[in-house]
């Protein structure tokens, strides 16, 4: 296999380690071919098969080894210094995470890669995260061929990140970090110019989990509500009330959020239904009021319901934590990218109020996610993801690979 590395590209060092410069343009067009057919073929969540195959046909070509997960979707490939098959197995190993799935909507957009799957989409960029870390993956195959590989690296392609409580949850059961000292992932950002990433220590997203909400009584005339339970207006009550009640039991600091996606209750203007449901989100950036985020909400309810007689059933869906970036690995991901494009490749970004499964991880090993820049430079347009015209500048994907190849780096000389 030739060298996945320019010839005439400068390297940078860092102490002992060589940063590889730019990608050979040969790699960056087989890596937008990859990330272009993977959007094609959208697969949601313990369906991602064909994605899987892809990576692993991809893997192997590059003489790696890797390790298909239980269920058949996703994998794990561990990359050793010298290139062989194992490691000493002392020294920790850093984690490249990738999400894999898409969602269930459809791609709107008029371009050659449009998905050919009715109704699914990559319309949150995980085609993108795949791409990268499958590229970083094959330059850091190439360094340890080339021996100048110093520490073993593990790269995690996760299925099901869309499917609550999240993909993560399995494969770390399947045993994925084990000898993993440290993790590290990006997440597209349509808000951040490709090329530049967002970062920060501490909450980069938000705990997200799912609400839904029965209510129950014997219906009757609207002519004669005192005589029955009426449900529109303890639906009404539970839609206005509850989010008010959690604003003051809940520091606003925490920022404790129950949005109402969906309310469903009666059929003709003149009957007061038997039955109601409501469904929502509860959103929350302070991980220790997430973990109290259930019976609050349970015992809001409880009141409101109680209050208008109405028979309710809660069904509290556990989302993800909040992805609390570790300091050390924010700050290698932060110098990764300057070494790589400068000081300027890299903003300050928000806590935002989406949820990522990579949370999971966090229980377990220190990392850090960074805001992967993925708009096209100098294009103002409001743009955001979940959405059917979503897509990217591809260059972003370069800028992936490269982030990671160089935290991979350099985590070896700060050990």
């Amino acid at each position: 296999m030739s060298q996945l590395l320019s010839p005439e590209s400068r390297i940078r060092t860092t102490g002992e380690t060589p940063l590889p410069g730019a990608l050979p343009e040969a790699l960056r067009a087989e890596l937008i071919a990859f990330r272009r057919d993977l959007h094609m073929h959208p697969e949601l969540g313990h369906q991602e098969f064909r994605t899987t195959a892809s990576l692993r046909a991809r893997l192997e070509k590059a003489g790696l080894r890797p390790r298909v997960l239980p269920g058949g979707t996703g994998l794990v490939c561990d990359i050793h210094p010298g290139g062989g098959p194992a490691d000493d197995g002392v020294r920790p190993m850093l984690a490249l995470r990738a999400d894999i799935d898409a969602l269930p909507i459809p791609d709107t957009k008029t371009v050659p890669y449009r998905s050919t799957v009715p109704d699914r989409a990559h319309a949150c960029g995980h085609d993108v995260h795949t791409t990268a870390v499958l590229g970083a993956g094959l330059v850091l195959a190439d360094l340890a061929r080339r021996g100048v590989l110093p520490h073993p690296v593990r790269l995690l392609f996760q299925p099901a990140e869309e499917v609550l409580p999240g993909g993560a949850t399995d494969a770390i059961e399947a045993g994925v970090l084990e000898g993993v000292g440290r993790i590290v992932a990006v997440h597209c950002d349509p808000k951040v110019e490709a090329g530049r990433i967002g970062l920060r220590a501490g909450p980069i997203t938000s705990a997200c989990d799912r609400l839904e909400v029965s209510l129950d009584g014997p219906g009757g005339h609207t002519a004669r509500p005192h005589l029955t339970t009426d449900l529109v207006t303890a639906a009404a009550k539970i839609v206005t009330e509850v989010p008010a009640v959690l604003s003051r039991r809940v520091d606003t600091r925490a920022g404790l959020a129950l949005t109402w996606g969906r309310l469903e209750v009666g059929h003709a203007p003149n009957v007061i239904p038997q039955h109601a449901e409501l469904s929502g989100t509860v959103r929350c950036l302070d991980i220790q009021a997430w973990r109290a985020a259930p019976d609050l909400v349970h015992a809001a309810i409880d009141e409101v319901a109680t209050l208008h007689r109405a028979k309710f059933e809660i069904n509290y869906i556990r989302g993800v934590p909040p992805v609390v970036n570790e300091r050390t690995t924010a700050e290698l991901l932060r110098d990764a990218m300057v070494a790589r494009r400068g000081a300027g490749s890299v903003e300050d970004t928000e806590q935002s109020l989406g949820g990522e499964d990579f949370s999971w991880y966090l229980e377990h090993v220190p990392g850090a996610m960074a805001r992967l820049g993925v708009r096209p430079p100098g294009d103002r347009t409001p743009r955001d993801l979940h959405q059917g015209d979503f897509d990217v500048d591809e260059s972003a994907i370069a800028a992936g690979v490269e982030l990671f190849t160089a935290a991979a780096l350099l985590d070896a000389v700060r050990e």
